[in-house]
């Protein structure tokens, strides 16, 4: 990847430009005070609602500024670009409202949701390409087409124009707020964000503390903050798609390592946790990406009693389909939600025992597989249970040993459970 001498920083007056071209088809979105968490964190909670968004996140900021800045030749040829979610969704509506032509590659897998929504904002200025398995894959396809055809390739954060147009987002923060800001948490995928963001505040409001903030399993500007070289992963969970990347925009990096006060990770299932709580107390919907700055707040709760804090809640294009997964890491990561091997003596009545004398009354059995397949004394089954308390964890264990039907246990063990989750 080419490296640039020196680095890029956007202009407040670039910013403020954006904010102009893209006022006709981005929402001033709220910022809403959150009296939920407000008293949880005993602090003043404003969450910036970029999923009310017509394209339900940020995306649309920098991708119509992007392509705004065409020139009438590249226009004629049209763009490109490599998305399987929020950022496609972004350019599609682009090229409606701008009357140019786009091709949009995404992944084979990508849930069919996505494709319709990216058909629907783009109509006929658009084509959809599902190419390869991976965000890889269609990246490269996309590429090639660029080179071979002269298009314009629209990248989804490593571009300048993109940067300022998701820069808008603090011009309007800063705005709203009727107090000076302590924190601002912020979800950093590719950096795009991240970048116009920071660079803003640093220069507008530069008591602000700004709080990066990524998936445990995508630690890809963490790492290249730490290392201060843009550092590409080896691998990554891509669970919260929208800000799982293997390694960020080298602008984004040159911008972020300055401007960030912090990096933090949060772990997936915590992510789940703030989505589910979100849904049934708020009734506000989010994508896994969308709520992490959310979720970061728990690891800042001693830092950010008393002070003004606003988290930017990114997106809400969450499928549906997802539910379960986002349920199962909830309750595992809060440690309610356990698997074992158990030993069951081949007789009758071994089940019974298990579930009268071993289950505490408010534990389920939510998962039970077991075949009878030998004439051994006892016969293995993998059992999840679902318990009402974590601290109900260590007297079922001690229960299961004393009866002599525990064998192992599954959640410490990836390359078992990864079968089962």
């Amino acid at each position: 990847m080419n490296q640039v001498k020196q680095a890029y920083f956007p202009s407040i007056e670039n910013v403020k430009a954006a904010a102009e071209t893209i006022k006709k088809v981005s929402e001033v979105t709220p910022l809403s005070p959150s009296l939920r968490y407000s008293k949880q964190y005993n602090a003043k909670i404003l969450l910036k609602r970029e999923d009310l968004q017509v394209v339900r996140s940020y995306k649309i900021r920098g991708a119509y500024n992007r392509i705004s800045f065409l020139s009438s030749e590249q226009s004629a040829c049209g763009v490109v670009c490599a998305s399987a979610g929020n950022h496609a969704q972004g350019v599609a509506l682009s090229c409606k409202l701008l009357q140019i032509k786009g091709t949009i590659y995404m992944p084979a897998p990508t849930p069919n949701q996505k494709v319709e929504q990216v058909k629907m904002f783009g109509e006929d200025f658009i084509e959809i390409k599902l190419v390869g398995d991976t965000f890889d894959d269609s990246y490269h396809a996309a590429m090639l087409e660029c080179e071979k055809l002269g298009k314009t390739f629209i990248h989804p954060f490593n571009d300048e124009k993109v940067i300022e147009g998701q820069a808008t987002i603090a011009l309007e923060i800063l705005e709203q707020a009727t107090e000076p800001i302590d924190y601002v948490f912020i979800a950093v995928g590719g950096g795009g964000l991240a970048a116009g963001l920071s660079t803003v505040f640093k220069q507008l409001s530069p008591n602000t503390k700004i709080i990066g903030v990524e998936p445990e399993g995508a630690p890809s500007m963490s790492e290249s903050i730490k290392k201060n070289k843009n550092t590409a992963l080896k691998s990554i969970d891509k669970f919260i798609d929208g800000a799982a990347v293997k390694q960020v925009g080298y602008l984004n990096f040159e911008i972020c390592k300055e401007n960030l006060d912090d990096m933090i990770t949060v772990p997936e299932g915590k992510v789940c946790e703030t989505i589910l709580e979100l849904y049934n107390k708020d009734a506000i919907v989010v994508e896994p990406a969308g709520a992490l700055s959310i979720s970061a707040l728990d690891f800042y709760a001693e830092n950010i009693q008393g002070k003004n804090v606003v988290c930017v809640v990114s997106g809400s294009n969450n499928d549906i389909t997802r539910t379960p997964e986002i349920k199962e890491r909830a309750l595992l990561y809060a440690n309610l939600k356990h698997y074992f091997i158990i030993n069951f003596p081949q007789r009758a009545g071994a089940l019974k025992e298990f579930v009268v004398d071993i289950l505490g009354e408010n534990d389920d059995i939510t998962y039970f597989q077991y075949a009878k397949k030998t004439n051994r004394e006892n016969g293995s089954a993998v059992v999840g249970v679902q318990l009402k308390s974590a601290s109900d964890l260590e007297p079922l264990v001690t229960k299961m040993k004393a009866h002599n039907f525990y064998a192992d246990y599954l959640n410490d063990k990836p390359d078992l459970f990864q079968f089962l989750v």
